[in-house]
């Protein structure tokens, strides 16, 4: 068992969410992902945020934290 590691064998996915649970955010979605939701970035961690427009400038929630990104919604 290698330290340093994920719990799933990848690199990297235990290092520190800029993010988490709760936290309110004002962001910029920069594009829309393929299913739709809009996507914002903290600090270059990818944050979907359903039902948001490309370019719309809003508040959200933080409602989930994943490996490698986050799931929130409009606050």
């Amino acid at each position: 068992m290698g330290f340093g590691r994920g719990s799933y064998g990848g690199g990297g996915n235990d290092m520190p969410k800029p993010v988490k649970v709760g936290d309110e955010l004002d962001v910029t979605i920069e594009a829309v992902a393929a299913k739709g939701d809009g996507i914002a970035k903290k600090d270059g961690f990818v944050i979907f945020v359903p039902g948001t427009a490309q370019g719309e400038t809003c508040k959200i929630r933080i409602t989930a934290v994943k490996a490698s990104c986050a799931v929130a919604e409009k606050a």
